[in-house]
């Protein structure tokens, strides 16, 4: 076995990274919600499946009007959840399972409902006000109230919302339930520190901070350019996204906490499209984050117009995978920057439903393991999302709209179907839209949600209460952990091996890329090396049969979606992959 040192590397590039999305992990109370104690009495499960790090979506006091991105409480557990004593308990279980367990950081806003704002909105004089951002209406020349720019909402609508008690309006890049913190305050930045160290010294290991990049607005707050002039309100992230100051304030809290502990941070970069840019974050000379989650690969089957949205489809193609595996792969490489691998998560719909193939039982397990293969050999921190290690799949077309509980699916729908009204002058039952359904069975984030499938019994084995909160995929009964545990030949059983693969070659997590192959038109292939050592990544991303040859030496198979045969000729069959080492 080839051997290559990881000594003085830090613990978190090796690491396997597991994201829970507790509400849909395990509810051990019957009420429909995932909750702590569930994750709790899986930790062997996921320790068995080679889990490192444990990365919990938030958990914190929240009214749900955003999943729980919109915090009420930074020091408190949501009762959905449980109490700080069943997270200190979960926290205890997890080290003595020699694992680490790394929070998610919500700053950039917070609940409408937490003290903070509820004192910043009772008057312009309160010592809270400067703690959001806060600004007066414009008028037209008819006197007609406006807010004080075009910003468009994330999710749809304007940015800002009256309130009438104190005649002005408040920021919520996101939801009207999500006031914008005012990160240029400095007594704002000290209360996020002390938030931050609250966790830390209570045993958390790292944060995944939530939008992390848009902290920081330019000044003046101007309008956006109008790109979509059929609507009133613009994309605005050119005013917000890296804004001028957002540099100095992570330094800040470099100096302030972050230095002060061992510990992991992953910043989730939004509406960032220049590497460069993106790579200030990450570049050990700049000494910010350890790694950020760059999405170009998100965005493989989503339109390129400017207005595109997340939920619409595209049918992408290998070409455009290629290029953006190898530009990553290869990036600032000399310069010290370090990738993040994944490939679902809980903003994304199932990955064998995007890049595999789902429309058979026997396609949805071989193109689930390519997409394993695809993820282990390449070089960063490595990713997975709840149910990617089962090959959970998106739920079927024929659920009806009812079922996306998702604000940003539902506002979507409701904006679209407003524009047809008007456009075509019908009432809302009489509006075609069929083709957006189609986009949300493709790309809603609702299909990351539903809940774990654990066993064959009613609700999956999610919850024994008779409503879950969220309904379970109805595959649940054939497709489930239980039924894989046991199997050699299941997707769980790959990827336990195929993480086991990647720890045995850590050239697969350290070493040099090299692509090959680069005008195929099926197959995705390259090569990893690290001094001596080498292998050999093959993976047809294709429904077809795909021969390839490769020059050189001989190879020695380690892993694969099929039984191989040793040789020169490599033919692939239907979303097959292979990885080979130079023995």
């Amino acid at each position: 076995m080839p051997s290559i040192g990881t000594a003085g590397e830090p613990w978190w590039k090796s690491s396997t990274v597991y994201q829970i999305y507790p509400v849909s992990f395990l509810d051990t109370t019957g009420d429909g919600f995932g909750d702590l104690n569930g994750i709790h009495s899986k930790l062997d499960y996921l320790k068995d499946l080679g889990v490192d790090v444990i990365w919990l979506s938030p958990i914190y006091k929240s009214p749900w009007a955003d999943m729980g991105y919109d915090i009420a409480d930074y020091r408190a557990i949501d009762s959905r959840y449980g109490t700080l004593k069943d997270w200190d308990n979960l926290v205890k279980g997890v080290h003595e399972r020699e694992m680490k367990l790394m929070m998610d950081l919500v700053a950039n806003h917070t609940s409408d409902e937490h003290d903070w704002f509820v004192q910043s909105k009772r008057s312009k004089d309160d010592p809270k006000r400067a703690w959001y951002i806060w600004r007066p209406a414009k008028y037209d020349s008819d006197g007609k109230r406006h807010p004080p720019n075009n910003w468009r909402s994330v999710f749809q609508g304007p940015a800002w919302t009256y309130d009438e008690a104190t005649d002005e309006y408040y920021l919520h890049l996101y939801l009207e339930k999500q006031p914008d913190l005012n990160w240029d305050n400095p007594v704002v930045r000290d209360a996020v520190w002390d938030l931050m160290r609250f966790w830390l010294d209570r045993g958390c290991d790292g944060f995944r901070m939530d939008v992390i990049n848009i902290i920081s607005k330019v000044d003046g707050l101007p309008d956006a350019p109008v790109v979509d002039k059929d609507e009133e309100y613009q994309p605005a992230s050119m005013h917000y996204a890296n804004g001028p100051r957002v540099h100095d304030y992570i330094a800040e809290m470099r100096e302030n906490v972050l230095s002060h502990y061992d510990l992991m941070t992953v910043g989730e970069i939004s509406f960032t499209h220049s590497t460069e840019e993106l790579a200030r974050y990450v570049l050990p000379k700049d000494n910010e984050l350890n790694m950020v989650f760059q999405i170009e690969l998100m965005h493989l089957d989503r339109p390129d117009h400017v207005s595109a949205s997340p939920l619409e489809h595209y049918d992408w193609k290998v070409a455009e995978l290629r290029d953006i595996i190898s530009r990553w792969q290869v990036f600032k490489r000399d310069e010290g920057f370090w990738n993040t691998i994944f490939i679902e998560n809980h903003d994304n719909s199932r990955s064998v439903s995007r890049f595999g193939n789902d429309s058979t039982d026997e396609l949805r397990a071989i193109s689930a393991k390519l997409l394993a293969m695809l993820e282990i050999t390449q070089k960063g921190t490595l990713y997975v999302y709840q149910g990617q290690e089962l090959g959970m799949k998106n739920f079927p077309r024929s659920w009806a709209l009812e079922e996306y509980q998702d604000v940003a699916t539902q506002n979507y729908w409701n904006r679209i179907l407003a524009r047809r009204m008007q456009e075509q002058k019908k009432k809302p039952e009489d509006v075609d839209m069929q083709d957006v359904l189609d986009d949300f069975q493709k790309k809603a984030r609702d299909h990351a949600r539903t809940p774990m499938q654990w066993d064959a019994s009613s609700h999956g084995g999610f919850t024994s209460g008779n409503t879950p909160w969220m309904r379970v995929n109805d595959d649940y009964k054939s497709w489930n952990a239980a039924s894989q545990l046991n199997d050699e030949e299941s997707v769980l059983a790959f990827w336990k091996k195929a993480l086991v693969v990647r720890k045995q070659y850590p050239l697969l997590i350290f070493g040099e890329f090299e692509l090959i192959l680069p005008d195929h038109g099926q197959v995705l292939a390259y090569k990893r090396t690290h001094g001596d050592s080498e292998a050999l990544v093959l993976l047809n991303f294709s429904n077809s049969a795909a021969k390839v040859e490769v020059e050189g030496g001989k190879w020695q198979f380690v892993l694969g979606n099929y039984a191989v045969e040793e040789g020169g000729v490599y033919d692939l069959k239907p979303y097959e992959g292979r990885l080979y080492v130079a023995p």
